[in-house]
């Protein structure tokens, strides 16, 4: 009895202590670790807005937002080209650029970021190879479900070990050897629209692309991925889709992940995908004399590395198709339509296409050697990614600290570059940078602007995407086929609201009024 009546007198007070060590650890590690980094940028003379001590400046950005959304303007589609789209989705960001200039520092809550769109630094980052620039986890720990932990969101050592794995089957000339899939892959798509034209009248069809496009892209990526099983790969994808939309549901960039409303049906989801994907893998070991497709190359290779127990091989090849499916799916669709967009708006292009196509295709076929020479339309996909990038920043944590030009940056900070930002900057590409100008790009990247390495629709530095080639080369073969069978105009029906969901897309879609050639 007097054991427990001690005990009793006692756990108040051990209760007490435990609280105030757990306020006084979250004081050492979260506020002081902030308010040190913060302090450390402004004596570089970095500046920035002023935060709140609980939510930074977090409020502002809402505000700010609030308002943007309120005084919104939809622009015409003959000012579509001039508009920078970081001022409708990422309007707090454009604000505080045009106060403090291309770098500075504000918070969210206790967290501290660095905004940088300097060319300089930008240039300093592209070439930095360490690996203390990583994701950042708390922003990808919201799409954890859909990335697991392979290559989209690993850090460090973990990271370069898979990248060193994933990114020799996505060279150049492993992707041209995916060419014909990607061929046979578009023809579903011509005939489609192509009787919706006949069920419209035979003169021309109103569509809206972008659902099209998704469905193409997500036909080639299960085909190259998965051979003969491309049908389960579709099933992956039709998931991966509704998983994509539960996660993005809020909207917002900088939300918390554990009051979502929607986490049992985004658990539910993940563990099907992931069932899926690993049936499929067994599926494909068990056959082993059939042609050896995307998922089985990046299996084999893993396999030295699996086995001395680095990588757990089923994480590995589930966490990685993800992200694979994801990148190669929305990313490519995403940029699709918005080229669509400004061919519809520029048709003496479409005809500069058409004649190309017609010049190295004479006989209809496409092969690797004559996409090589689309010389127009890769010129078309550059000014594109360059107006219209689907990635709307990116985004690196400090995992140690940093020197990067003349600016040390504390660990735990995150950097934001905007790519729209970079990419329409004047200083960069001259007076024209807010138009529509392909033939920038005749000469090359190098050519086109002031400081080629702040062109970076496919990121920066060693995180560079590894399927920029598949990407760029499944562009060509798309957008030349569709160019080749169709002309097109912009609808009436089609509103400029470029909106945020994990890439920069459009927020109604692109409805397009097509005909026959």
């Amino acid at each position: 009895m007097e054991l427990s009546h001690l005990l009793l007198r006692i756990l108040p007070s051990l209760s007490l202590v435990g609280l105030v060590s757990f306020i006084l650890y979250l004081f050492k590690t979260v506020f002081l670790s902030s308010y040190s980094a913060k302090k450390k940028l402004r004596m570089q003379g970095i500046s920035g807005p002023s935060p709140s001590f609980i939510n930074g400046n977090l409020p502002e950005m809402q505000q700010i937002q609030s308002k943007a959304e309120k005084d919104l303007v939809f622009p015409t589609h003959d000012q579509i080209v001039a508009q920078d789209y970081t001022s409708i989705v990422f309007p707090y960001f454009d604000h505080w650029r045009k106060v403090y200039g291309p770098i500075y520092t504000y918070s969210t809550g206790f967290k501290q970021h660095l905004y940088v769109t300097d060319p300089e630094v930008v240039k300093e980052m592209n070439q930095c190879n360490t690996l203390d620039l990583g994701k950042p986890p708390y922003v990808t720990k919201r799409f954890a479900p859909m990335f697991g932990n392979g290559i989209m969101r690993s850090n460090g050592h973990f990271w370069a070990l898979q990248r060193k794995i994933v990114a020799p089957e996505f060279f150049m000339a492993k992707v041209k050897s995916m060419v014909g899939l990607m061929v046979e892959s578009t023809q579903p798509l011509l005939r489609e629209w192509e009787q919706r034209i006949e069920a419209q009248g035979g003169f021309q069809a109103e569509i809206t692309v972008d659902d099209d496009l998704k469905g193409l892209s997500a036909n080639v990526i299960a085909r190259t991925c998965f051979g003969s099983s491309y049908f389960k790969g579709n099933q992956i994808f039709s998931k991966l889709r509704t998983l994509h939309k539960a996660l993005t549901h809020q909207g917002t960039l900088f939300g918390f992940t554990y009051f979502r409303k929607n986490n049992k049906e985004i658990r539910s989801l993940e563990r099907e995908i992931e069932s899926l994907i690993w049936e499929t893998v067994q599926d494909r070991q068990k056959q082993s004399s059939i042609e050896k497709d995307l998922m089985q190359l990046i299996l084999e290779e893993a396999v030295n590395d699996t086995n001395s127990g680095k990588l757990s091989p089923r994480n590995f090849i589930v966490d990685n198709c993800k992200g694979l499916y994801f990148a190669g799916h929305d990313t490519t669709a995403i940029s699709a339509s918005w080229v669509l967009m400004l061919l519809a708006l520029h048709p003496e292009w479409q005809a500069r296409i058409r004649a190309e196509v017609a010049q190295f295709c004479n006989d209809g076929s496409v092969d690797a050697n004559s996409v090589s020479n689309f010389k127009t339309v890769t010129m078309v996909i550059q000014e594109a990614l360059r107006l219209f990038p689907p990635a709307g920043f990116v985004v690196r944590e400090t995992l140690e600290e940093v020197r990067i030009g003349n600016i040390t940056i504390p660990k735990g900070v995150c950097t934001w570059t905007l790519i729209s930002t970079l990419h329409r900057d004047p200083t960069i590409w001259g007076p024209d940078a807010n138009k529509f100008r392909p033939e920038r790009f005749a000469d090359g990247i190098s050519k086109a602007c002031k400081f080629s390495q702040a062109y970076i629709p496919f990121g920066l530095g060693t995180r560079l995407c590894v399927g920029r080639n598949f990407a760029m080369m499944e562009l060509k073969i798309v957008i030349s086929f569709i160019v080749s069978k169709f002309k097109f105009s912009l609808s009436p029906n089609y509103v400029h609201s470029p909106v945020f969901r994990m890439l920069v897309e459009p927020n109604n879609g692109v409805q397009l009024i097509i005909q026959k050639v």
